[in-house]
């Protein structure tokens, strides 16, 4: 029952798209930007939300993903110690890039490669998680495109774990989509990595006996710089290559709503790095001044009762997740009705429609959600059928002589509720 449950949910999300109306959007002169209620994959905002742009560092998000995927599948330990293979050296890097700072005979965990690549956005740790996972970094980037295209992303694409190459593309629609993905996959990050200040590395541990009394510490501060700023931010992280311009990937909850900003393409001149931050800001202000998460608390309804059929009751849920997002002002005072279509005949294959399930507050009607049935009823024999015809036909004789008579049932309640690098 779950998994049919599961699968309902999944084509109703997939098949329908919920794009809200725009009112008083804000300007932007990034290129591409989307802002995405994280609970419901619900877009608020909007501009060229399916121009494929290089993501730059936000590739590495993808990374850690498969990192931790792997992690969580019992496959490696955050603990696990590895010696960085030459390839993933910093020296060894694309010129420009963005760097841990990984070199010849270190000992480094993969969870300081997590970090690396979350605060840092160093291109050697994401080639060194690579190469764990991998045998060749060519190899590893298969498996991030295939993930992408099990995840349904079809305008995403990878070159490389670290986002160095234009050739890496994604659009802010997907790319957000992968965010709320990658953030229900892992909600652990946010705080473990994403929104951690700074981190310092090598420490005396991470290098040769020789060196531990001049380890070459550097601390690097996490490059979003609205941790701490805006409120509610807690990840996820930025990115520049000069053929894209200013890039990231914001998330905040404030209350019971949390948003996904995602922003291509801010100008990659001098200063793109503070438009691309004054725009998040404002992308996520104004999605919180207009829009929040609705969570109708309603129990899973009652067996409803069906007539010639094998069984006298049916069970039914509702065809899509009960959260949704709407205007700020909306959902105070909630309260619903279940309205059915009665009689229910069998035979009912499963995922008929019998009704809505209507939700009001206190601006009047808010939603309403087809209620299907959960599992097959068949056709009863032939006595079943006669003897429920008999009731059937007494029930409905009583009620035409009552006023108002219709054929819904409706069940009502209520609810309170300088040059910069490569990164």
């Amino acid at each position: 029952m779950a998994r049919w449950i599961l699968g309902i949910f999944l084509f109703v999300s997939l098949a329908v798209p919920q794009i809200y109306p725009q009112e008083d959007t804000p300007v932007l002169a990034s290129h591409s930007a989307v802002v995405m209620d994280a609970a419901t994959g619900t877009l608020v905002y909007y501009k060229n939300p399916d121009e494929e742009i290089p993501p730059a560092s936000l590739t590495k998000l993808m990374t850690m993903h498969l990192v931790l995927r792997e992690i969580a599948a019992g496959k490696a330990s955050l603990d696990e110690i590895i010696t960085p293979p030459r390839e993933s050296w910093a020296i060894n890097q694309p010129p420009g890039s963005s760097l841990m700072n990984l070199s010849k005979g270190q000992q480094v965990s993969l969870r300081e490669l997590l970090l690396g690549m979350a605060v840092f956005s160093g291109n050697d740790a994401a080639t060194a998680a690579a190469l764990r996972f991998a045998p060749t970094v060519k190899e590893f980037v298969e498996m991030m495109n295939r993930e992408a295209e099990t995840l349904g992303l079809e305008k995403t694409r990878f070159v490389d774990p670290a986002g160095y190459w234009e050739n890496n593309l994604t659009t802010a629609r997907e790319f957000a989509e992968f965010c709320r993905i990658y953030l229900e996959a892992h909600p652990e990050s946010l705080k473990d990595y994403h929104s951690v200040r700074e981190f310092a590395y090598p420490k005396a541990e991470n290098v040769a006996e020789r060196y531990r009394g001049n380890p070459g510490t550097r601390v690097h501060r996490n490059h979003n710089t609205l941790l701490g700023k805006v409120e509610g931010v807690d990840g996820f992280k930025t990115g520049y290559i000069p053929e894209a311009g200013y890039n990231i990937a914001l998330t905040a909850e404030r209350e019971t709503t949390r948003f996904i900003a995602i922003i291509l393409g801010a100008p990659a001149e001098w200063g793109g790095d503070r438009t691309r931050d004054e725009e998040g800001t404002k992308l996520l202000e104004w999605a919180f001044a207009h829009y929040k998460t609705i969570r109708p608390q309603i129990s899973a309804p009652e067996p409803v009762r069906i007539w010639k059929g094998k069984e006298n009751y049916v069970d039914i849920m509702w065809s899509m997740p009960l959260e949704f997002t709407d205007r700020r002002e909306r959902g105070e005072d909630l309260s619903w009705n279940l309205d059915l279509d009665t009689p229910l005949i069998a035979p009912l294959p499963a995922g008929s429609y019998v009704g809505d399930l209507v939700l009001y507050d206190s601006h009047g009607e808010l939603r309403s959600i087809p209620m299907l049935t959960v599992n097959e009823i068949e056709k009863g024999g032939f006595f079943k059928r006669l003897f429920d015809s008999i009731l059937l036909f007494f029930r409905k004789t009583g009620k035409s002589t009552a006023p108002h008579s219709n054929n819904r049932a409706a069940i009502s309640h209520a609810q309170s509720m300088p040059k910069p690098e490569r990164s």
